[in-house]
């Protein structure tokens, strides 16, 4: 990891502990987890949005005044209103995307709850998901959101993240093995 990634980590781990802590005691955390979705959503889909939150050119006031509009706009909770504002105000709206992420991961584990990210080489459809959701399961004890992507470079087969574990079951890793075992033997 780059010293600037490490550094946004730890800036967006600081605030998501912070709001965390704060809609916990509230009672508010279905809020946030409503309004995490919806910003990511918006960070997703809108390039003026990310351009927003990321360009040093747009000064202090332009951003925390356009933030105040965002979170008028899209009903945020206080919470997230206020924290949108002072990361405007410190400069520090860059780290939404991590922000976003780091609230999400506590609120699951808050939940008993782990996310893995799941890469397939096709979209998988509601049961597959269900069926690989009841595997996960079973192998780390917690229930399982399945956070899904496709990588048609893959072939076939999927590859697994779940915290620091990954598992690759794809072929073309499996090619990939098969050919480094051919030229150890040649």
């Amino acid at each position: 990891m780059s010293e600037t990634a490490s550094i946004s980590q730890g800036i967006a781990a600081r605030y998501a502990t912070a709001v965390f802590d704060l809609a916990k005691e509230a009672g508010k955390l279905p809020a946030i987890e409503k309004d995490i979705e919806a910003l990511q959503q918006a960070i997703a889909s809108s390039a003026d949005f990310r351009e927003l939150i990321t360009s040093p050119v747009i000064s202090r006031d332009q951003q925390s005044g356009a933030i105040a509009a965002i979170a008028r706009k899209m009903a945020l909770n206080g919470i997230t209103a206020s924290t949108l504002g002072l990361m405007a105000d410190k400069r520090r709206l860059f780290v939404l995307p991590q922000l976003a992420s780091a609230i999400m991961t506590l609120i699951a584990e808050d939940r008993g709850e782990v996310t893995a990210e799941v890469t397939s080489a096709r979209k998988l459809n509601k049961t597959q998901e269900t069926k690989l959701a009841d595997a996960l399961k079973k192998a780390v004890g917690k229930d399982v959101n399945i956070k899904a992507s496709v990588d048609e470079k893959l072939i076939g087969g999927l590859v697994v993240k779940v915290g620091s574990r990954m598992i690759d079951s794809s072929i073309a890793s499996k090619l990939s093995n098969l050919q480094n075992a051919m030229k150890e033997v040649g």
